[in-house]
């Protein structure tokens, strides 16, 4: 049986991490554990539960700045920001059940620690760009703190931003705090019917392109649940009525060439419809499905999946006006790593291909993350070196030594 170590202050955690590391254990460091699917698998001695270091320590909606413990829930940062009319513009997602997890299970000291944005990510920037300061414990066992807890604060090394996406391999969280954002008063979607690939690309470049604003740009080409099977191109516009409706009818008007069938989609059922995709619920299929999240330029998006060998089945989407291709592909002994990672070196030098979802023993066997070149891959290796030398925290949840 797998021991558990549940502190429930940073005190406690330090205590934790000094004994693990004397000890010689290696340490599992979960909040919610609705992510243990995503990275390679963590063989560890014992698992280090910090959900019990939870609550909001201070929140200033005048000055958008929130500080909590990591194992604060999301769905608690989310309704009370919404008491103020704020929110966490790098859009959170929430795909625990990609992993079967419990939806809504997911706490604040997770979604920064995997670094994840939603579809309003090229635009507001990620999880690394509105994380302004924490509290942590590193692999000495050590309490530091980096970064600051107002925005013009945010001095020297920027650790937050390395924290940000690290996946609980270089410290343990113990305190965050986060930049918040006025949400916007209104949100609606300017839905293009019937275009494919390729020229649903180009729409959303020009959409991207106009003064418009446009915070989100997406293309399912088999539809969303209750707008139809067909093509959909989807561009996401937000801020006062008012703007919105003027926007939308000037966005309508420059893409009628290229889109002549458009409707516009408002309200609750356009927020709806943006949460599902940063979800991933348009291509909710199998459970056994392989999902690959494939970064790339957006010119190069709709050549990619053109490019991938025929017969390999599965369906796909884009986001971030297609530098973001989801791709949920039959369950293959590799993950259809070879496949994947070809078909990117063929049309992206600087592309990256994360095997985003698969059995525990593909994971183990293929590379989850793109493979570094050799100087990245040092560098990463002097990181983890600095914060973690005795590679107690996570090991291997990104490569080998990391």
């Amino acid at each position: 049986m797998t021991n558990i170590l549940a502190p429930e202050n940073s005190s406690q955690l330090v205590d934790a991490v000094r004994s693990a590391r004397a000890d010689g254990t290696t340490l599992e460091v979960i909040a919610g554990g609705t992510r243990r699917g995503y990275g390679r698998p963590v063989d560890a001695d014992a698992v280090l539960d910090v959900s019990g270091l939870t609550g909001v320590i201070d929140y200033d909606p005048a000055e958008l700045v929130l500080t909590a413990r990591p194992g604060t829930p999301m769905r608690e940062i989310a309704s009370l920001l919404a008491s103020r009319g704020q929110h966490l513009a790098f859009e959170p997602t929430d795909q625990a059940p990609l992993w079967g997890g419990a939806g809504g299970a997911g706490t604040l000291g997770g979604a920064l620690s995997v670094g994840l944005g939603g579809p309003r990510r090229p635009m507001a920037g990620g999880a690394r760009d509105h994380f302004l300061g924490f509290e942590a414990v590193n692999g000495f066992g050590h309490l530091f703190s980096a970064g600051g807890k107002v925005i013009k604060n945010v001095t020297g090394y920027d650790l937050p931003k390395l924290a940000a996406g690290a996946l609980g391999t270089l410290c343990v969280l113990s305190e965050v705090t986060v930049k918040v954002l006025p949400a916007p008063a209104d949100v609606a979607t300017l839905a293009l019917e019937g275009l494919d690939d390729a020229v649903a690309l180009r729409a959303l470049a020009m959409a991207l392109g106009s003064p418009a604003a446009v915070s989100g740009a997406v293309h399912l080409p088999y539809g969303a649940d209750g707008l139809g099977d067909g093509p959909l191109t989807l561009l996401r516009l937000e801020g006062v009525p008012v703007s919105v409706a003027g926007r939308a009818a000037s966005l309508q008007t420059l893409l009628t060439e290229v889109a002549p069938r458009a409707r516009l989609i408002g309200g609750e059922e356009s927020r709806r419809l943006w949460r599902d995709v940063g979800d991933l619920h348009p291509l909710q299929g199998s459970a056994e499905d392989v999902i690959w999240r494939v970064s790339l330029a957006p010119s190069a998006g709709a050549a990619f999946v053109a490019a991938l060998p025929e017969g390999l089945g599965g369906r796909h989407f884009y986001d971030w006006g297609g530098g973001l291709v989801w791709l949920f592909l039959p369950a293959a002994e590799d993950g259809h790593a070879a496949a994947v990672r070809t078909t990117l070196a063929g049309v992206s030098r600087d592309g990256h291909a994360t095997l985003f979802r698969a059995a525990e023993a593909v994971r183990r066997a293929q590379p989850v993350f793109q493979p570094l070149e050799p100087g990245l891959a040092a560098l990463s290796d002097r990181v983890k070196e600095r914060f973690d030398p005795d590679r107690i925290l996570n090991p291997g949840r990104f490569y080998g030594k990391v």
